[in-house]
């Protein structure tokens, strides 16, 4: 296996692990804590919120960014593999990437921010009818960038073996 190769496979596992972990939020945590009480589903996100910074997750999401743009250069030379990279970095970069930074983390942001034992039930509500359908509807723009991304990428990968 050649570099540009492996820096394919690379870009290709990476964006896949994105994708997978926001699938699975869809599939499993986010219906899962719908059916939470107001205080339980914000104590809950909290936590998944503070333990997603951990070093695992940003090699995987920052190094997506990182390592997506060094496929695009590798394979400057083969035109549709070229543009299926260009159109997954622009994509992975917009779609999951500034979706992440612009719409949850704010949302996340304000969640970590409050004292949750110190608000009442109506307090509790408020602060989830502010958080809940915003983060879902950024986490769902995601998933789906994340997946049209994986899409390309595959597609890619098998486009170079046939040059």
């Amino acid at each position: 296996m050649n570099f540009k190769t492996l820096v394919l496979l690379l870009s290709t596992v990476s964006t896949a692990l994105i994708g997978g972990l926001f699938y699975a939020y869809s599939c499993s945590v986010i219906p899962g804590l719908a059916r939470l009480s107001d205080a339980s589903f914000l104590q809950a996100m909290q936590s998944i919120n503070r333990a997603i910074l951990n070093p695992l997750f940003f090699i995987s999401f920052m190094g997506t960014l990182v390592i997506l743009p060094i496929s695009v250069w590798f394979f400057r030379e083969q035109p549709m593999v070229f543009y299926l990279l260009l159109a997954a970095t622009l994509l992975y970069f917009g779609g999951v990437f500034l979706v992440t930074i612009i719409g949850n983390v704010p949302l996340n942001n304000l969640l970590d921010g409050a004292d949750l034992g110190k608000l009442g039930a109506t307090e509790l509500t408020t602060l989830r009818q502010k958080f809940e359908p915003d983060w879902n509807l950024f986490h769902r723009i995601r998933t789906i960038a994340s997946f049209i991304c994986i899409v390309l990428l595959a597609y890619a990968a098998i486009l170079s073996r046939n040059v």
